[in-house]
């Protein structure tokens, strides 16, 4: 078990914390502000507890230069509006220069400030141990709480760790306890629902599951590798051709430990990939050859939300069609929805594996009706398959 921001006192220390401000910006401007609402608990208990904060995260990729399109000027901006208390901030190039020293050692309890985007600087990604104790100078204790980062070894993530005392913040936390609670102590049944485009990119992670989970669902576009694989004529659907060996493979892996493997029973296809191509319902085993797989259909989507309603927990990580295609959504819709009604009406974990999945049911306004909606794509997958996450690894042990 690692230590949280719980288990050390901040009265008078500074703080500095990793968050994931890595927001989307159109004209300069937010357009989704979860990922800074995500980090606010944290930020919050530390500011309450007596501590300076010192707030620091990248965003987009300015690949080791400093791009003003990249500044997290915005993020302090609207962090010193959700917070309430004046965050200062510099665009400084270097990141850390003397003007920022100045003021981390002058920062007092309840203040805030909060550094320019850390790709600002080359070695950042590399894990430069130079920048990292350069970061780490600034502050008496180093807290991550950037989950979605916590699969890169980098200065800010990790690197810092080899210089200031290192504890978890609460949304890191979160993530832990209900993906490792998933995969360690399920509540029973234990679905486990995949999507998505290539097989090849959750190949680990369904062979991980394979064994924990009772029920594995596969939809979305990696669906028809799986068909390939049964023989099954696809048209002109996605197809990870490389994977099909492994998609057999897997099948009878399932098959062999007792796990329920669904796959889709029937499909949405059209001509085309497009919002208004011409497209009807066809049986899994049957779609034309002129035509490609575009959504799950009618009958899918109610064997596949019977699963979960019945379910203990449920993991989901994978849209089941093009759900940014209206036209196309119905089956990702079904999906999300079968998992709000599991969650209200029995009581069941409900676990959402982040990136488009996450995207989904906002877009579909039932993020809040799940248990938990993780704010890491790559980083749920890695730590769903077992993988050491290195943000995570060197937070110090209770």
């Amino acid at each position: 078990m690692k230590k949280t921001v719980r288990d050390i006192s901040f009265e008078g220390k500074r703080a500095l914390v990793r968050c994931d401000f890595n927001v989307p910006l159109e004209d300069g401007k937010i357009t989704d502000d979860t990922r800074i609402v995500g980090a606010l608990p944290t930020i919050r208990y530390l500011l309450e507890h007596g501590a300076a904060v010192i707030l620091m995260s990248h965003l987009g990729r300015p690949k080791g230069e400093a791009k003003p399109e990249f500044s997290l000027k915005p993020v302090a901006d609207e962090l010193s509006r959700k917070l309430g208390v004046d965050v200062w901030f510099r665009s400084v190039p270097t990141v850390v220069d003397g003007e920022v020293k100045e003021k981390a050692a002058a920062l007092q309890p309840g203040e805030v400030v909060l550094l320019e985007n850390t790709r600002y600087i080359a070695g950042e990604t590399k894990n430069d141990g130079a920048f990292a104790k350069e970061l780490a100078s600034l502050a008496d204790v180093f807290v991550n709480d950037a989950f979605g980062s916590a699969h890169r070894a980098h200065s800010s993530t990790a690197g810092v760790a080899s210089y200031l005392p290192t504890v978890m913040g609460f949304l890191i936390e979160k993530e832990v306890k209900y993906l490792g609670g998933a995969l360690t102590a399920p509540k029973r049944p234990f679905i486990a629902i995949l999507g998505g485009a290539k097989v090849a990119d959750k190949i680990l992670v369904i062979e991980s599951l394979i064994g924990k989970a009772d029920t594995l669902i596969i939809g979305g576009g990696m669906a028809y590798t799986f068909f390939k694989a049964k023989g099954y004529e696809i048209g002109s659907s996605l197809l990870d051709a490389d994977s099909v060996e492994f998609a057999a493979g897997l099948m009878e892996k399932a098959e062999a430990k007792g796990v329920e493997f669904l796959l889709p029973v029937d499909i949405v296809a059209g001509d085309e990939f497009g919002e208004d191509t011409p497209h009807a319902d066809y049986a899994a085993n049957a779609i034309p050859q002129s035509r490609m797989g575009l959504d799950i259909g009618p009958q899918t989507r109610k064997l596949f939300a019977d699963r979960i309603l019945g379910a203990g927990t449920v993991l989901w990580n994978g849209p089941m069609g093009v759900f940014e295609m209206d036209a196309f959504a119905a089956g990702t819709k079904a999906v999300a929805e079968a998992m709000a009604e599991a969650t209200e009406k029995s009581g069941a974990v409900t676990i959402i594996g982040g990136g488009d999945s996450a995207a989904a049911v906002e877009k579909f306004g039932l993020a809040a009706k799940m248990s938990h909606v993780s704010t890491g794509g790559g980083a749920s997958l890695e730590f769903i398959e077992g993988k050491e996450l290195p943000g995570i690894s060197v937070c110090e042990d209770r």
